[in-house]
């Protein structure tokens, strides 16, 4: 039994890359193919596949408003197709849901499109477990934007805006923290904790219980003593990284190697 496969992708060429690659599997009809939102919705809708191919990046109508209109619970079984944005991945990753990254090899192809096949077969369809990934991984994604962009500080008799991009790094202190940019402090009235949820995780990493730095402005990593790292700001300024934080510090590490 052949399972139906939709591909949804607004760049031609990519879109014809995961056509070729399932012409290759006998086991699997090629129902259509589409360039944009609009059609997506309209062949979802209309041919019910088995299995949607979804670009995430398309102009007007984006693959998540075409999950958003269909409704996560109505959706086959789907593959997010995204160029590399580390925030998305890791929100696919953290729920288990299925992704491809464009470019990608054909054995990342075939690996994917062999998962996509098995929990197919282990639910009959989408199913509620992968309904409930596809949600989690989405309201992920849509919190991205509720991420602080300044924040308000008290100067003298004044209130000033300090841009996120501005700062440095975050220092916890009690019932409060210091915010260091690179030529002043300012103290905020608000839990470490609290400002953390607040900040977007694709710029900032909490490297400490009692610090968070703007991974940015990282200079340099130097391995310490019993797993502990030096992390170095652009500005001279070294923070002391908690060996327990190997995600902050990988995250780090990755992006430093990206510049």
């Amino acid at each position: 039994m052949s399972i139906g496969v939709l591909v949804v992708d607004d760049e031609p060429i990519a879109r014809q890359a995961i056509v070729r690659l399932l012409r290759n599997d006998a086991g699997v009809e090629l129902l259509g193919e589409c360039g944009d939102g609009v059609s997506a919705v309209e062949a979802i809708r209309g041919r019910s596949p088995d299995l949607v191919f979804l670009d995430i990046q398309m102009p007007a109508i984006t693959g998540l408003d075409v999950v958003a209109t269909i409704g996560a619970a109505r959706m086959p079984a789907t593959v997010f197709v995204t160029a590399f944005e580390q925030y998305a991945v890791r929100a696919f990753e953290a729920n288990a849901v299925d992704y491809l990254v464009k470019p990608f090899s054909r054995e990342r192809f075939a690996d994917t499109l062999q998962r996509a096949k098995a929990r197919l077969c282990a639910c009959g369809g989408a199913g509620e477990q992968a309904t409930a990934r596809i949600l989690q991984a989405l309201d992920a994604l849509r919190r991205r934007d509720d991420y602080l962009e300044r924040i308000p500080v008290r100067v003298d008799e004044h209130i000033a805006f300090v841009a996120v991009d501005d700062i440095v790094w975050i220092r916890a202190s009690r019932n409060t923290v210091q915010i260091h940019l690179a030529d002043r402090v300012h103290e905020l009235r608000e839990t470490m904790t609290t400002l953390a949820a607040r900040l977007d995780p694709r710029h900032f990493a909490r490297v400490h219980r009692s610090a968070i730095v703007n991974i940015r402005r990282v200079e340099a990593i130097h391995p310490w003593f019993n797993g502990h790292h030096i992390v170095t700001m652009d500005t001279g300024q070294q923070l002391r990284m908690s060996r327990y934080q190997h995600e902050a510090f990988l995250r780090l590490a990755s992006t430093r190697s990206e510049k």
